[in-house]
């Protein structure tokens, strides 16, 4: 079975995350987001809204576009 979009979204943000060198934790306290939230959303347990897409795409210093490209 095809993973979902909230697997393939999820999957993006990790490598992201990872690329920078970042943990969970650094990615939420610069995203003033729970870390929990963090590795729900890379597991693709969370559906996360317009909003916090944006805020990791400020904090990956990337585009939205950019970071939607699964």
């Amino acid at each position: 079975m095809e993973d979902s979009i909230l697997k393939k979204f999820g999957k993006r943000v990790r490598e992201l995350r990872t690329e920078r060198n970042l943990t969970q934790q650094q990615l939420a306290d610069i995203s003033g987001l729970h870390k929990n939230y963090i590795g729900m959303i890379e597991r693709g347990e969370r559906n996360p809204s317009l909003l916090n897409i944006e805020v990791l795409a400020k904090n990956f210093e990337i585009s939205i576009s950019e970071l939607m490209k699964m």
